[in-house]
């Protein structure tokens, strides 16, 4: 429901086809169809994902004509009664965080794989996390009941610890003891999936423009860019002119997940694509146009639209949160929280619970002791979610996947700062603080005046090193007589961006002529604090 999208906070690009889809039809009262569920299945290494994947496929296949064979094309489509359902083909939650990083949640429910003999494990947890995040039912599948050392009861209890408690418990989540070795228990566990996502009332309309979700791509020697999309709403047809991102096409051929070429797939259904003209990226979406020169005019603007947002690339940092507050543009601000020990975790958790919200509820995500690692990154990417962390490190991989998806890591020492900073972004009054840095000083050594730039000061760098970014100060007799920016930064007559200590270079200043030699110039940055 659209109430419970605005609570999430989750308003991806695939709620929004769904719910702009279901809008048109009401609007030309088209008919909605029930669509089948997506069903992505996680867990930790081991469990036996891969093989309950295998086996679901195989006892299920929908049936169709004779010489299809198995093809891994990252989704496939089983039969339960008169139900379809289709499973995401990549196990594990790295491939749904990929998706959900790029707002494209196509998952509707998620089947956690706990081994009997094994209990809840570090991916377990993990996977736990992404898909409450991500707001989807969990069910799960106790696997390996046939190992000597099974014990289901004790995988219940564990769960529990996580907020997942079974029905027989007393809870509310479905859990289904299996052995996809011996293949018992797999009707039951798709007799349940049917039954929870029943609920759900999941529907699309089969008219109206077809859009898609890119889940997998790659480039194929013999047919070129190939993906593999999920169709959310309309029907695909071969022959019909799209747009995914920057890039247009037409469709020439589609194959469902036996490998046979179709000419349509309606919603639910996941297939291979050819006619792509580049590669696109997994989570992008893939919109049937009425005619090559519609699809050619939108892919030229999405070309335009990203190159300006890339200029702008904005980081998951408070000051962007806050922002969105003062725009009235953010609706949830998720957090996920790394401690030294579980008494400060707690510390700040309570202390969060009890804030003063107003309009913007704080929905912690994770709230884990240890270090920073990469899946805390990736988890706050996906989730669009702040990382507070309180006397721990961030690892030297944490920090690298951090800069590389533009997710601003805060650490602090002190519990009332950490505190006093959310209050700050949920009334959108967060600014940062800068320190100044010093990072060169320089001597003038002589003057050399050109026509096109004015004065050059010839410099010698005595400590440090400048930037060609950096700001500058002229000092004269210990008064600074200028400070602004560089034109421009030389090592002879070449720009450079950076000279180090013990080099010579020419600096050109910024509307300031006035230069003298035995001038002394400080060069530096402003850091946030």
């Amino acid at each position: 429901s659209e109430e419970a999208h605005e609570q999430i906070g989750l308003k991806t690009k695939v709620l929004e086809i769904e719910e702009e889809s279901m809008k048109d039809a009401q609007e030309s009262s088209a008919v909605l169809t029930r669509r089948p569920p997506v069903i992505a299945i996680m867990g930790h290494v081991d469990h036996g994902k891969t093989l309950l994947l295998d086996v679901i496929r195989q006892s299920n296949v929908v049936a169709r004509e004779a010489g299809g064979i198995t093809q891994h094309i990252g989704a496939y489509q089983v039969e339960k009664g008169d139900h379809k359902l289709t499973f995401l083909d990549t196990p594990g939650h790295e491939a749904f965080t990929a998706l959900r990083s790029r707002g494209a949640q196509v998952t509707d429910v998620a089947v956690l794989v706990v081994a009997a003999d094994d209990g809840v494990k570090p991916q377990t947890e993990e996977a736990i996390h992404h898909a409450k995040a991500a707001d989807i039912p969990i069910i799960v599948a106790i696997n390996k009941i046939d190992k000597p050392g099974a014990n289901v009861e004790n995988c219940k209890q564990q769960l529990t610890e996580f907020g997942l408690v079974a029905e027989d418990w007393g809870g509310d989540v479905v859990m289904v003891p299996v052995s996809a070795k011996q293949q018992e228990g797999i009707d039951q566990l798709l007799e349940m999936i049917v039954l929870v996502t029943d609920m759900l009332e999941l529907k699309a309309s089969e008219t109206g423009p077809a859009k898609a979700v890119i889940i997998e791509s790659r480039l194929s020697r013999q047919k070129g860019p190939i993906a593999t999309v999920l169709v959310k709403t309309g029907t695909l047809k071969v022959g019909a002119f799209f747009v995914v991102g920057p890039f247009s096409g037409k469709i020439r051929a589609l194959f469902n997940d036996q490998g046979q070429q179709v000419k349509e797939a309606g919603p639910g259904a996941p297939v291979e694509l050819l006619g792509l003209s580049e590669v696109p990226r997994p989570g992008d979406i893939l919109q049937v146009t009425k005619s090559e020169s519609d699809s050619k005019a939108l892919a030229k603007k999405a070309k335009e639209e990203a190159s300006t947002v890339s200029d702008q690339q904005s980081m998951l940092s408070m000051e962007q949160f806050s922002a969105q507050v003062e725009e009235g543009e953010l609706r949830q601000l998720n957090l996920i929280i790394k401690a030294d020990m579980n008494g400060s975790l707690e510390a700040i958790q309570t202390s969060i619970e009890k804030m003063e919200m107003k309009d913007i509820p704080i929905k912690i995500i994770r709230a884990a002791t240890g270090d920073v690692s990469i899946n805390d990154i990736l988890l706050a990417q996906a989730s669009q979610a702040l990382v507070v962390c309180f006397s721990v490190s961030v690892g030297t991989d944490a920090q690298q996947a951090a800069e590389k998806e533009g997710v601003d890591v805060k650490q602090y020492r002190i519990i009332y700062e950490i505190l006093n900073d959310i209050e700050k972004v949920i009334s959108g009054m967060y600014r940062p603080e800068y320190e100044e840095v010093e990072t060169a000083t320089l001597e003038v050594r002589e003057l050399f005046k050109f026509s096109k730039v004015g004065k050059i000061a010839g410099c010698m760098v005595q400590e440090g090193k400048i930037h060609r970014t950096h700001s500058i100060r002229v000092m004269r007799n210990g008064q600074v007589i200028y400070e602004g920016k560089l034109s421009s930064l030389k090592r002879f007559k070449e720009d450079v961006k950076e000279v180090a200590s013990g080099f010579e270079c020419g600096v050109v200043l910024d509307e300031f002529q006035d230069i003298q030699p035995g001038d002394a110039l400080v060069s530096f940055e402003l850091k946030q604090k």
